[in-house]
């Protein structure tokens, strides 16, 4: 992302934080005035010219470029792999705002420590950091790059143990008894900034008239916001890999993210299908997971084909399935007659495709049926001919963001299929659970509820996910891997609908002009900046102004549903799907995924009333605090915390004006006229602390997301609550 002039009244980086090709290594050790193991200062190494206390030297105009637009795209993916490694770390770990330009991160079981150079502190999280020094190198050693990172951060967790989800949640609701809170006091300028009015006066004054040095009280402030710690984990007997596994996978990532960035540089135009250029939008991944763009197992030229990053597209592979080892469901309907998913598939496949009599059409992944053929479940039905190989058939299929979720313009139906690929946290095939969730989701909203809620929030859906095949073997188990997900697709070629991930996330800008510069930003910044230079106004007016049209397209609507039906989503930002005017300003929203769905326990009754024998085969149903802790993460923290800290990385707002416009919609939601009664905004504003996914120490502890109870698929961390006041 570029540097952008402070001049809206947002925060500026670091004083001492810009960003260089190669920043000059921080002093090795501490200013004597610091506490120990927090920051220290970014200054230049003992030198015969100057002394250890000397600042770093801004760099030169050519120089002070965002490594991201740096012109080798490996070094690009380095810093923006380091950056994701340090974003996990920091918030995993608890680890306090500097007070100056630079972090220092201690490596207890390597006897060194890495100094950071901060460019800026997030008090959601979305820190923007230079690439790291080892503190005891040599002065002419060069910064570490992510695969070093990963292996010393490995290192320090190397024996540590999960926290039991039970004693962790037991910390957040008696957080005195678990760990201090710094108590808050008012802002270092002397400001509230529940004071700001989002969509008053207040926010243009500081952004037109605000001085350097307001701005600059302003960044401390941001910075102060942030100092607590999270709380010390709970000892149990699962203990950490040796993280062999987690430095491959940066390595690959890295690797894969590099090949992103040069092929979007030299092909930046989206394609014109809107939808599909959202989803192939999303180069660098989540900006808080250590290997957001590692595909362990796919080769580099089925890269270029399976990925969206790269725009593949492949044929889908048939296979004909007998009908004693079928089985299916189907709530898809026309003209109010239900149609069976065996010909949904069959008219996806069109008429060219040869059929056994009385077998059904299934399509896979193409790289998944290479793995099928070694599985013996799989190999014994081809062998008897219950399963039989079709081969490639039919028009390319493009993967969207999530890989193995393809979709065609034009066509009724997008398909997730299964893909034992490592993709983030898990082996991405479908369980025959979730098949079951998503035509259940379907029939109720179907119940009424969806009535209900288009009335109260007409801009607002879910995507559904009507219907389903898959295999069962001789013995009536499951055959996992031979399944797919039949997906409504409501949208249009024309049809702005993107996923917020997408939105937020930097990649080459495809408007760019010029051989010399790469420019990176995200498709949320070219918004903003649009709007505000057609309307007159300051970007951080307009961005809270969109901020605040976000939360009421968005998150009002989920809230409802929670609060009238007791079904909380999983509603992150990659399952989450914005509609948008030709301007550029929320509509509404779509949801999108069958596998993230809460049912409460406590609601039990009320859903089984709308839709009787629900969850009996979903496993739906889940107790209402780890739903809460859940919800919280994914829409709180996730979703909207994480758009805070993309507008306040790009500096295109103020977080605290954000935070602060957060905290009036919750109060309004939580206790206007219009009030909800989902318990949600009370918890986000109530709790000092909050649960949240942690993505470095998940795949540190060798945890797939998609194993196990629900309470105990990943690894949470207690973090400071940015919206307690």
């Amino acid at each position: 992302m570029n540097a952008t002039p402070a001049s809206d009244g947002c925060p500026p980086p670091n004083p001492s934080g810009a960003r260089g090709t190669q920043s000059p290594k921080p002093s090795q050790a501490p200013q004597p005035s610091q506490a120990p193991g927090t920051a220290e200062p970014r200054t230049v190494p003992r030198q015969k010219s100057r002394s250890l206390e000397a600042g770093v030297p801004r760099p030169s105009t050519a120089d002070h470029r965002d490594l991201l637009d740096h012109p080798d795209p490996h070094t690009a993916a380095q810093a923006a792999a380091v950056e994701n490694l340090l974003r996990c770390w920091v918030r995993e770990k608890g680890i306090a705002a500097p007070e100056q330009g630079a972090l220092r991160v201690p490596l207890e079981s390597s006897g060194t420590a890495l100094l950071v150079p901060v460019d800026y502190w997030s008090p959601t999280g979305w820190h923007r950091f230079g690439l790291p020094y080892l503190e005891d190198g040599p002065n002419t050693a060069p910064p570490a790059d992510a695969v070093t990172v990963a292996a010393l951060l490995s290192r320090e967790t190397a024996h540590t143990t999960v926290p039991h989800p039970a004693e962790s949640r037991l910390a957040e609701s008696h957080p005195a008894e678990s760990h201090a809170i710094e108590p808050d006091g008012p802002e270092p300028d002397g400001t509230d900034p529940e004071g700001y009015e989002p969509d008053g006066t207040d926010p243009d004054e500081v952004e037109a008239n605000g001085t350097e040095a307001d701005r600059t009280e302003a960044n401390v402030a941001v910075r102060g916001a942030s100092r607590t710690r999270a709380a010390p984990t709970t000892p149990t007997t699962h203990e950490a890999t040796d993280g062999a596994d987690l430095v491959a996978r940066v390595a690959d990532s890295v690797r894969r993210t590099a090949d992103f960035i040069s092929d979007r540089r030299n092909h930046p135009a989206d394609t014109p299908d809107r939808f599909l250029a959202a989803e192939q939008s999303l180069l660098l991944g989540h900006p808080l997971h250590p290997t957001p763009k590692s595909r362990e197992g796919l080769s580099d030229s089925e890269s270029r084909l399976y990925s969206p990053e790269l725009r593949g597209a492949f044929p889908l592979h048939w296979l004909a399935v007998h009908p004693s080892v079928l089985v299916m469901d189907s709530a898809w309907t026309e003209r109010g007659r239900t149609i069976p998913a065996d010909r949904l598939t069959a008219r996806l496949a069109g008429p060219d495709l040869t059929l056994p009599d009385g077998h059904a059409a299934l399509p896979a992944h193409p790289w998944q049926i290479r793995e099928l053929r070694h599985r013996p479940e799989t190999a014994a039905l081809l062998d008897a001919g219950l399963l039989k190989d079709l081969g490639p058939h039919g028009d390319p299929w493009h993967p969207t963001s999530s890989v193995r979720t393809v979709y065609r313009s034009g066509t009724p139906a997008m398909l997730k299929l299964s893909l034992a690929l490592r993709i983030t946290n898990s082996r991405r095939e479908n369980l025959r659970k979730e098949l079951h969730r998503g035509v259940e989701v379907h029939r109720l909203l179907r119940s009424g509820l969806a009535e209900q809620w288009q009335a109260a929030h007409p801009g607002f859906d879910v995507v559904r996910d009507p219907a389903w095949l898959a295999v069962t073997g001789p013995d009536g188990e499951a055959v996992t891997g031979c399944d797919v997900m039949i997906r409504h697709n409501p949208f249009r070629p024309d049809d702005d609908a993107t996923c917020v991930a997408g939105l937020v996330s930097p990649r080459p800008d495809p408007h760019a002009t010029g051989h010399d510069r790469t420019p990176t930003r995200s498709r949320l910044a070219a918004i903003i900046t649009r709007l505000a230079g057609r309307t007159g106004r300051p970007r951080g007016a307009v961005a809270t102004e969109w901020f605040l049209r976000y939360l009421q397209s968005v998150v009002r609507p989920v809230l409802w549903l929670d609060s009238e039906a007791g079904v909380a989503l999983e509603a992150h930002q990659q399952n989450t799907l914005l509609l948008l005017d030709p301007d550029g300003w929320p509509t509404g929203g779509r949801y999108r995924d069958n596998q993230g769905y809460y049912f409460r326990e406590s609601r039990r009754g009320e859903l089984d009333k709308r839709l009787p024998g629900i969850g009996q085969v979903s496993d739906t149903f889940v107790s209402d605090a780890v739903t809460d802790e859940r919800f919280a993460y994914y829409l709180g923290i996730n979703n909207v915390l994480g758009l805070v800290g993309a507008l306040g990385a790009e500096r295109l707002a103020d977080e605290r004006i954000l935070l602060a416009a957060f905290r009036r919609f919750l109060r309004d939601t939580a206790s206007g006229p219009d009030r909800l009664r989902t318990p949600l905004p009370a918890r986000l504003l109530d709790s000092p602390v909050l649960r949240c996914k942690a993505n470095l120490l998940t795949r540190l502890h060798g945890l797939d997301e998609l194993v196990g109870p629900v309470d105990t698929q990943s690894v949470y961390v207690t973090i400071p609550n940015p919206l307690h006041a």
